[in-house]
């Protein structure tokens, strides 16, 4: 699956994330919170089709709505705050005293970081909210804070993340491993830029599997008994 390409459930998760973002804001200080998973992964871990799977389980589990939360989401919400597609593809890329330099110039200048913290604020909002399974976007570090939060990481050998990623992008094994490669570097670039933190610190989370031993469904049965149990 392209790393760009909105899921067919998008519009269904845009209607829940607006749910759950009405009762956040409703959320008495000191409420109580119900709970968000942050799944985070090496690139070419299967992460979103265990979110899937741990949505489905969960809300059986629980019989409420849960909402998966990715890029392609968040996308969306970007572009109800009217945030270009152009800019959130080049988060973290332009050097930082470009920003600051255009910054003096006009106060009408967002920065990186300006967008980031918007998306930032979408992720907590979501998560104090809880009922979320959050993939990727840094979930894990922007919540480490959060007491209501529960942390998990997907990690691989590099063949299983290669053949993985070469079928469900339709790549070959050499261009799907320099995209994996490629693609694991830009991302521990932007968190460490961006979040001043390194993804892959084991103390950041509750769990860590190896998605390359452990099935997928197994995954989100353990993660779901964990969280709720």
């Amino acid at each position: 699956m392209p790393v760009t390409l909105l899921t067919p459930s998008a519009e269904q998760r845009m209607k829940a994330y607006h749910e759950l973002s009405h009762r956040a804001k409703e959320l008495v200080k000191g409420g109580l919170h119900k709970p968000t998973i942050t799944i985070s992964r090496e690139f070419g871990c299967e992460a979103f089709p265990v979110g899937e799977e741990l949505v489905k389980l969960l809300e059986r589990m629980t019989d409420e709505v849960w909402i998966l939360v990715d890029k392609s989401l968040l996308d969306e919400v970007a572009k109800e705050h009217n945030i270009s597609d152009e800019i959130i593809r080049s988060l973290g890329k332009k050097p930082r005293w470009l920003d600051e330099m255009v910054a003096t110039l006009s106060p009408k200048w967002k920065s990186d970081y300006d967008y980031y913290r918007l998306l930032c604020e979408q992720v907590v909002s979501i998560a104090s909210a809880g009922n979320a399974v959050f993939v990727g976007l840094g979930a894990a570090i922007i919540t480490k804070h959060m007491k209501n939060c529960h942390h998990f990481r997907l990690i691989a050998e590099q063949d299983f993340k290669v053949q993985s990623i070469a079928r469900r992008m339709k790549l070959s094994k050499q261009d799907a491993e320099l995209l994996v490669i490629e693609q694991q570097k830009e991302r521990d670039r932007v968190i460490r830029k961006l979040l001043d933190a390194d993804e892959r610190d084991p103390l950041h989370y509750h769990m860590i599997f190896n998605n390359g031993k452990v099935k997928n469904q197994k995954i989100a049965h353990i993660i779901a008994d964990y969280v709720l149990k």
